[in-house]
């Protein structure tokens, strides 16, 4: 084994870690993804936390992704009156779309 860089070691825990996945009933999922959302955590923050484990996150930033392909683009632009090749207007149209919707799902003021 090569011996890792000092500018590495303080990865190599992170390197040993396994990933560990669950296959559980569609209501565990729920109630795991609904805590998170209650506590704002991570699924997997939240699975750490009901196990009784360190859950050392920092905060980050709170958003929203979401993989458009070329013809969702087309698909978008068409639907929000923009043109095509302004994906900037495209996506300020998106974001409007999701506070839209939030202020309709949650009556909230923003």
């Amino acid at each position: 084994m090569v011996p890792s860089s000092p500018r590495w070691s303080g990865s190599d825990a992170a390197l040993r870690a396994v990933q560990v996945a669950f296959d559980v009933e569609t209501q565990v999922i729920d109630a795991v993804r609904y805590a998170a959302l209650q506590n704002r955590l991570s699924p997997s923050d939240q699975i750490r936390k009901i196990l009784g484990l360190p859950v050392t996150s920092k905060p980050v930033r709170p958003r929203l992704t979401v993989t458009l392909s070329d013809d969702d683009y087309v698909l978008l632009a068409e639907r929000f009156g923009v043109p095509l090749g302004d994906k900037r207007k495209i996506k300020e149209a998106l974001h409007e779309a999701l506070i839209n919707f939030a202020k309709k799902k949650f009556k909230v003021t923003m």
